[in-house]
């Protein structure tokens, strides 16, 4: 006899009552479907580099790879030559002494890192300063640990600044956590070193952590920049730095964040009942990586401003208008005003020319009259990608 199927009343915990599905993740779905629909859909959304490593990286990782003795567990830590690499290339490229024993921490990926410090520094109930618009991941970790957000506006007529006024203004009281990123996600806006003063003064007089998000200074970016430039940084401040952007390595999961060793040792407690460490191999090839010359940035910089070109031109057929100073491996545009929301927008040109870009609403209400463009695809593509965005704009018209 057949046993009846029924539904356990089983209910999940209530933090992921507070957070969605990533925005990307039911999107691709979504533009799974239309692939197999034959829509063959351009997506100009994700910024994941479609560019490789240097050369010597893939060499490197192959050949330690061939060892029979590196596929074991791996320190907490990471390798010795790793964090010697990190700290090699602070001082070369941001003209910031680190210490690669006590103040590096490598990570898998950034967004591991934020939900690492989060854990580290805010309890239930306690405070964090979220930029709007700014990367969803986080406020979902927030969310999901139970924390207050505090949102703080970026604005385009204040350079995508925070308003530190408005900011004295707000109740601060149990504020643990102020996340920055500069450059700036999706505005494109670059600090200035007023900024990351003012930034450190900030948190020094609050007592509040500050952690810059760091992963695309090399982007189109002629003077690479660190809050931990800014005397006495380390002693309030957190940077998180990736290989993802600057190396082409997003597939890879290799970041790092560097700060006093006090902020090191309580996130490495977090860290070590979470993870196992990172594959030998790969940390020898992101040392190899972290050595890579201004020649090799600057090569990858040549395709991006080519790119660049495109997507702005992609922008003017939308009838958006965009800040030429950007920098990053994206576009963020304003949306004209006879358009109802980025969001229509955006869809209308998914669905009638197959064409995915990023509605700025996913970054916070800040984001609404903005859309934005990656820079992770061919030439050819971004020229496809606007030879139907001009097509559909023509059909309508006529």
């Amino acid at each position: 006899m057949q046993r009846e199927n029924k539904m356990c009343s089983i209910a999940p915990a209530m933090r992921i009552s507070n957070v969605n599905e990533y925005y990307f993740s039911l999107k691709l779905k979504e533009i799974a479907a239309m692939n197999l629909a034959g829509k063959q859909v351009i997506n100009l959304g994700i910024g994941s580099p479609d560019l490789p490593p240097p050369v010597q990286v893939i060499e490197t990782i192959c050949r330690h790879a061939m060892q029979t003795d590196e596929h074991g567990y791996q320190p907490y830590i990471g390798i010795p030559e790793l964090r010697r690499a990190f700290s090699a290339w602070y001082k070369t490229w941001y003209k910031v002494e680190t210490n690669p024993d006590t103040e590096i921490q490598p990570l898998i990926g950034s967004k591991e890192g934020i939900l690492h410090i989060s854990m580290t520094f805010l309890n239930p109930g306690d405070g964090v300063l979220i930029p709007n618009p700014g990367y969803p991941t986080y406020s979902s970790v927030a969310h999901l640990l139970g924390a207050r957000l505090i949102s703080y506006d970026l604005k385009e007529e204040s350079g995508w600044y925070p308003d530190f006024e408005a900011l004295e203004h707000t109740d601060l009281s149990g504020v643990k956590l102020m996340w920055v990123n500069y450059p700036n996600m999706p505005t494109g806006a670059d600090a200035s070193r007023e900024l990351f003063e003012r930034l450190v003064a900030f948190g020094r007089k609050h007592s509040i952590v500050i952690v810059n998000d760091n992963p695309y200074s090399f982007i189109l970016n002629d003077k690479p920049q660190s809050i931990l430039s800014i005397p006495g940084a380390k002693d309030i401040c957190i940077e998180m730095n990736s290989l993802s952007k600057s190396h082409n390595m997003s597939g890879w999961r290799l970041a790092m964040l560097v700060s006093n060793v006090q902020f090191v040792q309580w996130i490495l407690k977090v860290k070590s009942n979470i993870d196992s460490g990172q594959f030998k191999p790969m940390q020898y090839a992101a040392a190899t990586a972290l050595k890579a010359t201004k020649e090799w940035y600057d090569g990858m910089n040549h395709v991006y401003r080519n790119r660049r070109e495109l997507a702005g031109r992609i922008m003017h057929a939308l009838h958006c208008r965009y800040d030429e100073n950007q920098v990053g491996m994206f576009l963020w545009g304003k949306i004209p005003d006879e358009s109802g929301n980025a969001g229509e927008l955006a869809d209308k040109i998914l669905y009638e020319a197959n064409v995915f870009i990023t509605p700025g609403f996913i970054f916070g209400s800040r984001g609404e009259r903005y859309v934005r463009i990656s820079l992770c695809c061919r030439k050819e593509i971004l020229e496809e990608a606007l030879n139907r965005i001009q097509t559909q704009l023509n059909n309508k018209q006529s």
